[in-house]
């Protein structure tokens, strides 16, 4: 099957590279524009780019993908199907309809839950104690596209985005070997979405950072561990703003204030919702290295509030 790919960060080109593992014919790579990154401002290349090149696969990086030039390199390229995974652009209609396989992209999420940007952060960010990778077409509309196949997993109680991100990238690209070669066996089916239950979710900002202390025990876990590795949560701590990596449940009740320091001795417990408290377990100060609680207060004294 000849396949032109589109995509552009690490959980695009764990697909890629199932596709260059398993011998697919690769006529070609769409990848988002070189941006600069670093102090430098070095130009980069995205991981997609990375491993193409690496493989001498042909590399195409249009700026826009309705002015005729990115449909007419596809049909060039001729092929029997798109992968679009994390490409970053909205394809136009007439470059979906150019193969006749058409395309299919792979979702990070159980669509139709989660439709949109950062559909892994949110699962966790949202306290979902499952989530999964799905295959399937691609549509007009933002993935609203008929499903081909899901695959679910359980999300550990404090695993990270970051963590959950890496097993779905590989469940990802497993699941679109199955998925290509069922649509040229013919035997992938075509599900339709119930989009009376679609949701959406958007990109994730630093604005969210901020841990609110009203909030139950394991929301304030799951906000932890679904802003990793970015943006990271924070917490105000004697007038600095500290970054906040890992937590932990407590038995202690308090009456004190949501935010209220309880203990900051071998711990550093907080006051949380309804007298409920939560342990902070990994943090780093402001320009310090990132360390566990409890070295950091054996050197720095905290005050009770």
């Amino acid at each position: 099957m000849r396949v032109v790919f589109m995509g552009t960060p690490d959980f695009a080109a764990a697909s890629l590279q199932k596709l260059i593992d398993e011998n697919y014919d690769v006529a070609g790579v769409f990848t988002q524009p070189d941006k600069p990154k670093g102090r430098g401002m070095e130009m980069s290349f995205s991981p997609v780019k990375e491993l193409a090149l690496r493989h001498g696969l042909p590399v195409y990086q249009p700026e826009k993908m309705r002015d005729g030039t990115a449909l007419q390199i596809v049909k060039d390229l001729n092929p029997d199907i798109l992968v679009v995974v994390a490409y970053g652009r909205i394809l136009p209609d007439d470059i979906l309809a150019v193969p006749k396989f058409g395309a299919i992209n792979v979702h990070g999420s159980l669509l139709p839950k989660y439709r949109g940007a950062a559909p892994i952060q949110w699962a966790v960010l949202n306290g979902d104690r499952t989530t999964g990778v799905t295959t399937m077409y691609l549509a007009h509309d933002m993935d609203a596209g008929d499903v081909i196949y899901t695959e679910e997993t359980e999300i550990g109680e404090f695993e990270t985005a970051g963590e959950l991100f890496d097993r779905l990238m590989v469940m990802g690209a497993d699941l679109l070997d199955k998925t290509l070669r069922d649509i040229e066996a013919g035997t992938a089916p075509h599900t339709p979405q119930d989009h009376s239950r679609a949701t959406y979710v958007k990109m994730l900002d630093k604005s969210i950072c901020p841990i609110d202390w009203n909030k139950s025990p394991r929301e304030i876990v799951k906000h932890i561990y679904g802003l990793q590795p970015w943006p990271v949560a924070t917490m105000e701590l004697e007038g600095k703003s500290f970054r906040v990596f890992g937590a932990a449940y407590t038995d202690v009740k308090t009456k004190k204030a949501p935010g209220s320091v309880v203990r900051a001795d071998d711990c550093l417990v907080i006051a949380c919702a309804d007298g409920q408290c939560i342990a902070i377990t990994e943090l780093q100060a402001p320009g310090k290295k990132r360390m566990q609680a409890a070295d950091f207060l054996r050197g720095h004294k905290i005050a009770v509030s």
